[in-house]
């Protein structure tokens, strides 16, 4: 996946939902900090997780850069 932390997400989710990115209706700023994921991605420690929900998805963000959509593995960010 290309693009920023945030863009990756979002294509994540689009892809839960076997549509384009540019063809999903969530707004991530209605659920969690953008800015926060941005952060994340280039924080150093090696101690954190993050997880939100949207109005159809759980999404979890790992130390590891992966990204999990409903529990499946979506890929990664950076």
């Amino acid at each position: 996946m290309a693009g920023t932390a945030v863009e990756q997400v979002v294509a994540a989710i689009a892809e839960a939902e076997g549509i384009a990115p540019e063809d999903l209706d969530v707004s991530l700023q209605h659920y969690v900090s953008t800015d926060a994921i941005q952060d994340l991605a280039a924080h150093d420690n090696d101690a954190w997780r993050l997880e939100f929900e949207t109005n159809r998805h759980v999404v979890e963000l790992t130390r590891e850069n992966t990204i999990r959509v409903d529990g499946d593995h979506r890929g990664t960010f950076s």
